[in-house]
């Protein structure tokens, strides 16, 4: 407002020369007005002096009030970190406390496995409904803590609650499937790993085992004498208990044996053939063996003896002596001395060819143990491939499910393996031994030959 006044006066100051008037009264208007401009500047800055006051304590108290928001603001911010800090502690011990109950529950889940195939196949009825329930609590995302727990405790319990039965022994009714396929009423006799049944309604009693593919008990024949006493300790509850050391294995092994004809059986066709040739090469090696034994071989003496008859000018007592000589021994020593006055090059030829037209006779067959030796693995493996042909087949149509449906073909396959290498080994040593045997003979005859020639007399004629 005095700024504005004052633009005014010095606006009307030219105007107020431009009409006549003097300076003094112009200065005495200024002076007029810059005394009524001083006087409200002096009233506005009392005006401003009043309200300073207020405006001041207005302002400390604005402060104060900023200073104890700033305190707030730092306190609560103090406060936001801790509660980060205690959030990253709470999340780090949820964490810790969720990888625990997945550890308990892999635990538990181990256990209810475990147990599972720990317990006797007349305990199924009994627990596996507990065992099951425990499974699908585990398996169930909704499944709460404290429910897990409770389950988890009942689980332990029937499991601690069994190994007292189990070691005190315990008597139950259940079913099981007789030696003859039919489902029975009984008594089971459970203690430790053994379990034994008794029919109520006939004498069918014996071991209570698991069979493949079976969902009840099926019941092993132990005799009659074991069945009498199984069927007195389940009426009575005390009596022997027989036990099987081996866990049923003994028994399993006893159902697998077969005789010697089913197991050749299980070989299919190329048995035939294998055994055949087997049987063939065993004769043959035995008669071979007989006729070789029979031959009487010359011997130093027999030789000398024959010399000395014929120096002493009785060539039928040296006849007579070689008449003990059967077979082509004898006729080369009679060729021999029949021959006895020809030359030395011809008698050598003679008896040479006599020990030729001998060989033959002494070899007769043994071939044919050598072909068996040779013959009877590829024969085996050709069961073998056959069987593996069969076993293909098989999964083809039926899967892999049931290992049964597969034993033929497998059976097959190794069996006729295993026959053609014992066809094989055997022959391969009874024409080793029989083929040294001719050997012997052959070399025998030889020396014989050798030996007479050189001690006949010098008598003979020459060529």
């Amino acid at each position: 407002m005095l700024k504005i006044k004052l633009w005014i006066l010095v606006a009307l100051l030219p105007l107020s020369q431009g009409m006549g008037q003097n300076l003094d009264e112009l200065q005495t208007g200024f002076q007029e007005d810059l005394n009524a401009v001083l006087a409200e500047l002096a009233e506005l800055q009392a005006s401003i002096s009043e309200q300073k006051i207020p405006l001041s304590k207005r302002l400390r108290e604005l402060e104060s009030e900023l200073v104890s928001k700033r305190f707030e603001l730092t306190k609560s911010e103090r406060e936001a970190d801790n509660r980060l800090v205690e959030l990253g502690s709470l999340k780090s011990q949820t964490k810790a406390l969720s990888d625990e109950q997945a550890y308990l529950k892999g635990l538990i889940s181990e256990y209810a496995e475990l147990f599972e195939t720990r317990i006797h196949i007349t305990e199924v009825d009994a627990l596996q409904p507990l065992i099951e329930d425990t499974r699908s609590r585990l398996q169930n995302p909704d499944t709460t803590p404290e429910a897990l727990a409770n389950q988890s405790a009942a689980l332990l319990e029937g499991s601690i609650d069994r190994l007292n039965q189990l070691i005190g022994g315990s008597i139950f009714e259940d079913q099981a499937l007789s030696p003859n396929g039919l489902l029975q009423e009984g008594k089971v006799v459970l203690a430790g790993p053994f379990a034994l049944f008794a029919s109520a309604n006939s004498e069918d009693c014996g071991l209570a085992q698991l069979q493949l593919g079976a969902a009840e008990p099926t019941v092993t024949a132990l005799g009659p004498d074991k069945a009498a006493r199984i069927g007195e300790l389940a009426n009575a509850s005390e009596g022997l208990f027989p036990v099987d050391p081996t866990m049923g294995n003994a028994l399993k092994i006893a159902a697998t044996e077969d005789s010697l004809v089913d197991h050749m059986k299980k070989g299919g066709p190329v048995m035939v053939p294998i055994v055949g040739l087997g049987l063939a090469a065993v004769m043959i090696a035995l008669l071979k063996w007989l006729q070789l034994s029979r031959i009487r071989l010359a011997g130093p003496a027999d030789l000398k003896l024959i010399l000395a008859h014929l120096k002493a000018g009785h060539p039928d007592k040296a006849s007579t002596h070689i008449a003990t000589f059967k077979g082509q021994v004898g006729d080369v020593l009679r060729s021999a001395l029949e021959h006895r006055s020809e030359s030395k090059e011809y008698l050598e030829e003679l008896m040479y060819e006599k020990m030729l037209s001998a060989k033959p006779a002494l070899e007769r067959f043994i071939a044919l143990i050598a072909l068996t030796a040779a013959t009877a693995p590829l024969l085996g493996l050709l069961g073998t491939v056959t069987g593996m042909i069969n076993t293909f087949n098989m999964i083809t149509v039926f899967g892999t499910g049931d290992p049964r449906m597969l034993s033929g073909g497998i059976s097959e396959a190794l069996i006729t393996t295993k026959f053609g290498l014992v066809v094989a080994v055997p022959a391969l040593i009874c024409h080793a031994f029989v083929t040294r045997k001719v050997k012997g003979v052959l070399g025998s005859m030889e020396q014989v030959s050798i030996g007479f020639i050189n001690g006949l007399p010098d008598s003979r004629k020459s060529d």
